[in-house]
């Protein structure tokens, strides 16, 4: 009789896809747990964290501190990470099934989301999600331009990204210098000519899904003046039923922030518009953006589950830049089912199921790629604690012959000649950045190019020349 799954003689191996919060907490809970397991963790870059070191602004460092809790889990002697190493370029899921008792795909959500409305494609019109990548040194976005020059800028979007992106616009770039912000940002948003900043969101403030911490911030932005119109303190019966609901403490919080705002005498300083209940309906422009057509919206329906619908009026406002914030989509995974619809991978409580519903033996999913877009940097854990406690109760349908893990995987890899970066590769990378941002008087200069990072995790920090 062979020996228990989980046991010292056969334990449980597993690979997490995904170095970013999701999939840390996802080890964090297998290592915990009560048996004997191997986790090896692939990430497509030579560098771990995903959105905590790509998406997490470079003014917020606090954010930032949870990777030393990351940093501990990956000293643990039963995990591996392999940096440089993804699902689907380097291997297949079908090959990695092959090798480990189960798999958790945490790929995260790394698509934007479209307005899908007239005028998209207009010079002038970005992604929210490409300037935080590009800000934060991502080297999927570090060679793209983003033209500053016009002087009204648009945000479409209630969510902390389109914050973010207000206040990395406005703030005075001799703040940002001393952060990890990306160099090449640094230049383009000293040379910013911006100087209106319209926040705009399709329902009201009650259902925005700022923080309240980071609502406030936008008050303390020097030379930059937060207008309010004074119709959205006049919520209707469903959102003062929603500000009623003593779990909706957030909202109440906003709209304190928000008629604080409001009351403020008006200064001759830069204006940073709230805008609420207006949806885009088309963009306008001869040979970039110019202009914006919004179509007035109001609520229906009951608390907590409004609508927005034209009111049948519209309103016009000239711009030259417009981000779009309007959620992330996780992409399709070749090999594994797909929910177009969500944008996520089909599952029940993390398990991956096919498209009759039927869960597919040894494959799971956390984080955004599991839920969508939503929560912050904590609530991954309890996500991730969730699925892993299905993959434990699930034991015995996973003990099947043939699971070599890591040797396998590893032989697999040199065989095409693929260069895994290991956790003592991402902190000789980690070393060099630091050390490039004290020569900046600042907290650290990222690398941007895959090469670079190679190179750096196999170079002594010191000896390198870039």
């Amino acid at each position: 009789m062979s020996p228990v799954l989980g046991s010292e003689s056969n334990p449980l191996r597993v690979a997490i896809v995904g170095s970013g919060p999701s999939g840390f907490y996802a080890a964090e809970a297998l290592l915990g747990a009560a048996l004997s397991v191997e986790v090896d963790m692939l990430e497509r870059l030579p560098v771990p964290y995903g959105l905590v070191r790509y998406g997490v602004a470079p003014d917020h460092a606090k954010l930032k501190a949870v990777t030393k809790v990351f940093a501990e889990i990956a000293k643990h002697p039963r995990f591996r990470l392999f940096g440089n190493v993804a699902l689907g370029r380097d291997v297949t899921p079908a090959e990695l099934g092959e090798r480990y008792h189960a798999v958790i795909v945490a790929t995260g959500a790394v698509s934007d989301r479209k307005l899908g409305i007239e005028g998209e494609q207009l010079p002038g019109v970005y992604a929210a999600s490409d300037f935080v990548g590009w800000y934060n040194g991502h080297p999927d976005y570090a060679d793209m331009r983003f033209d500053l020059s016009s002087e009204v800028a648009v945000i479409i979007g209630q969510g902390n990204v389109a914050i973010d992106v207000c206040r990395i616009l406005a703030k005075p770039v001799q703040e940002l210098r001393r952060t990890d912000i990306a160099e090449h940002a640094i230049e383009a948003l000293a040379q910013s000519r911006v100087r209106e900043i319209h926040l705009i969101g399709r329902r009201g403030p009650v259902q925005a899904r700022f923080t309240p911490k980071e609502l406030r911030e936008l008050g303390s932005l020097p030379g930059w003046q937060p207008v309010v119109d004074g119709e959205a303190f006049e919520p209707n019966k469903a959102s003062r039923a929603e500000l009623a609901d003593p779990a909706n403490a957030n909202s109440l919080k906003n709209m304190e922030i928000l008629r604080c705002f409001f009351a403020r005498p008006l200064s001759p300083d830069r204006k940073l518009a709230l805008r609420f209940l207006l949806a885009p309906r088309a963009l306008h422009g001869a040979g970039r953006l110019q202009r914006i057509t919004f179509d007035v919206q109001r609520l229906v329906g009951d608390p907590f589950t409004q609508q927005s619908e034209p009111d049948g009026y519209a309103v016009e406002l000239e711009a030259g830049l417009l981000f779009r914030s309007v959620g992330y989509r996780s992409t399709a995974i070749a090999g594994l089912p797909f929910d177009a619809r969500r944008g996520v991978l089909p599952n029940c409580q993390g398990r991956i199921v096919s498209e009759s519903g039927q869960a597919l033996v040894g494959w799971y999913a956390t984080g955004w790629v599991k839920r969508g877009p939503t929560g912050v940097i904590g609530t991954n854990r309890l996500d991730s604690v969730e699925t892993v406690e299905r993959l434990l109760e699930d034991l015995p349908t996973l003990d099947r012959p043939g699971k070599s893990g890591r040797p396998s995987l590893i032989a697999l890899l040199e065989q095409r000649l693929r260069r895994a970066v290991g956790f003592e590769g991402w902190l000789r990378i980690e070393a060099l950045e630091h050390q490039r941002g004290a020569q900046r008087n600042k907290v650290a200069e990222k690398l941007t190019c895959i090469t670079e990072m190679l190179l750096a995790s196999t170079t002594v920090p010191g000896t390198a020349s870039f």
